[in-house]
């Protein structure tokens, strides 16, 4: 089946277009499981990559509109959502909102009529956490504070469809199922808060009071270390749809060789789309497999292999010393840490990425690289330890204990875990105490590389074995399951997500480890061995406490790079 999304001009659309509004989808594919009816009802806008891969037209034709309801109907995990699109017309998202600091808030009823919330991040988090809120039915003030010029936007489709030309880079935004009565501040970044003024700081000088105060403010892309390096041109970032657009371009160019420094996620996601434009690829890293960081080295493994089965010149534990311009600043080679160089013309610095939290510095939270910690309930914790009542955090910034990974506190840069985690925090800030409800859902993450999709529920890296429980590697249709000290903790699927529903409750239950039972499918190479995860040592907090007694100690956090 084409991969092409794209087979129908883009003149194409109805009437409904002059009026700027047309519809919008998004796919939640941590809830797909390849079942394919949306291929079947629509198949210029939904396809198949591969055996389970679906990628799918953010910004279908007006003419699509019947097939696409059809095909949310048949979706048997109703992971398909809809809306029309209405951000041609800016004044939609801005409808201005009253933005003064009303009544301190209270439980109940009151504070939902009364209350003013400030949402800073106007993100995927950031959104969900405002739908929730008019959902469940708080109609007091609501303003939401982005640093980007633009609409939340879809991360997911910049490293896929937009690379490949299917889907243009400035039509990922989010659907708002729902008119969302707030005051939309983009283009303007918080800078500082005080708490004890409930006031939010901005770049403009303005300042924002607050009754309740949610942080979803996300993460950035990490730069390239070496600032004259950085500027060469041809060398990207991918994190904002400006820099998809950017890169996009280059590739369509039809450049000689690509690298790709970094195979995580983003790097191996990149280096399938530049396989799929027939298009020279070089991944670096580091570690000794791609995806060894997330899924241990065994499975990075497996990962590996698909690469370079895909034509790939994938080099681990290989670094790049240097990269070289020419007169013009354009970039031109790279000289690596085994002694090679590389001629390229593009460049993909797929470093990993920073938590946005420097603004928070001297607030009292207990902010740093690692990110913003909160209690299950998504309540900041400040410096002290203590929990705040009336700020909250969710997203990729916010670090929250998990009581199946021994209270860990884990930071999850997933889409499903923002959304999840930005509805609990929504509830909470609006609930009273006794109906306030814990983040307790698993993680979650998919990724769609060389037409496989991977998908996983729990956290792989919190194992000390791994076992392959289903299926067939050599075929790349498996279940690996991860455990710790005798009990499950995660499972990773590649083009078999259906089962992952069966081992999220065997993991929720710390069923016993390697498991015993007979399953469909069974893999003949059951047995568990080493799942060579990273050692990560646990952020530290640089803290100095002060004073004698109860009443006078207190923790001041010690400033440290977020780089």
């Amino acid at each position: 089946m084409t991969t092409s999304v794209r087979g129908r001009g883009r003149n194409s659309r109805s009437a409904g277009l002059g009026r700027g509004v047309h519809m919008k989808v998004v796919v939640d594919l941590t809830r797909c499981q390849g079942y394919a009816q949306c291929a079947f009802a629509a198949p210029d806008v939904f396809v198949m990559q591969g055996d389970e891969a679906l990628l799918y037209d953010t910004d279908p034709d007006d003419a699509q509109r019947e097939k696409i309801v059809r095909a949310a109907a048949a979706c048997p995990v109703q992971a398909i959502f809809l809306d029309r699109d209405d951000t041609r017309d800016d004044t939609r998202i801005r409808k201005p909102a009253p933005e003064t600091h009303v009544a301190a808030p209270g439980p109940g009823e009151a504070f939902k009529r009364t209350g003013h919330i400030v949402i800073v991040g106007a993100s995927l988090a950031g959104l969900r956490a405002a739908r929730t809120l008019r959902q469940e039915g708080f109609t007091g003030s609501l303003t939401v504070i982005g640093d980007e010029s633009h609409a939340p936007y879809d991360r997911p489709p910049l490293s896929k469809q937009v690379l490949m030309g299917q889907v243009p880079a400035r039509r990922t935004g989010l659907p708002r199922r729902d008119e969302l009565d707030a005051h939309w501040r983009f283009g303007v970044a918080a800078t500082g808060l005080d708490l004890s003024g409930k006031q939010v700081l901005l770049a403009d000088g303005a300042k924002v009071g607050f009754d309740r105060l949610l942080i979803a403010t996300g993460v950035r892309a990490r730069p390239w270390p070496n600032e004259a390096e950085a500027a060469l041109d041809g060398l990207f970032a991918l994190h904002t749809p400006e820099d998809a657009e950017g890169l996009r371009q280059r590739l369509a160019a039809g450049p000689g060789r690509v690298l790709v420094i970094g195979a995580g996620f983003t790097g191996c996601e990149v280096a399938s789309a530049c396989r799929e434009l027939d298009l020279q690829v070089t991944v670096l890293d580091r570690g000794p497999a791609p995806l060894a960081g997330a899924l241990g080295a065994v499975i990075g493994g497996v990962a590996a292999q698909m690469q370079r089965d895909n034509g790939v010149d994938l080099r681990c534990g290989v670094r790049v010393e240097s990269l070289e311009g020419d007169d013009s600043g354009r970039l031109r080679r790279a000289r690596l840490s085994d002694g090679s160089t590389l001629d390229v013309e593009v460049a993909l610095a797929a470093l990993g990425s920073i938590r946005n939290v420097e603004w928070l510095e001297g607030s009292g939270l207990a902010a740093g690289a690692w990110g913003v910690a909160c209690d299950t309930g998504c309540r900041a914790v400040d410096v002290n330890g203590l929990v705040t009542d009336d700020v909250f955090v969710a997203g990729d910034v916010a670090r929250c204990p998990h009581p199946v990974y021994d209270y860990q506190y884990l930071a999850l840069e997933h889409w499903g875990n923002a959304v999840a985690q930005a509805g609990i925090a929504a509830h909470n800030m609006i609930s009273a105490q006794s109906e306030r409800w814990p983040h307790l859902a698993l993680p979650e993450f998919w990724s769609t590389q060389f037409g496989t999709e991977i998908k996983s529920v729990g956290v792989p890296t919190h194992a000390d074995h791994v076992v392959i429980a289903q299926g067939s590697v050599a075929e790349r249709r498996f279940v690996a399951v991860y455990g710790y000290r005798g009990r499950i903790t995660a499972a990773v699927a590649f083009n078999q997500a259906k089962w992952l529903e069966f081992y999220a409750g065997l993991i929720d239950r710390a069923a016993p480890f390697p498991p015993s039972f007979r399953t469909v499918d069974q893999s003949t190479d059951g047995h568990p061995v080493a799942a060579e995860v990273p050692e990560r040592p646990t952020p530290q907090a640089t803290v100095v406490v002060t004073g004698h007694g109860p009443s006078e100690r207190r923790a001041t956090l010690v400033r440290r790079t977020y780089l």
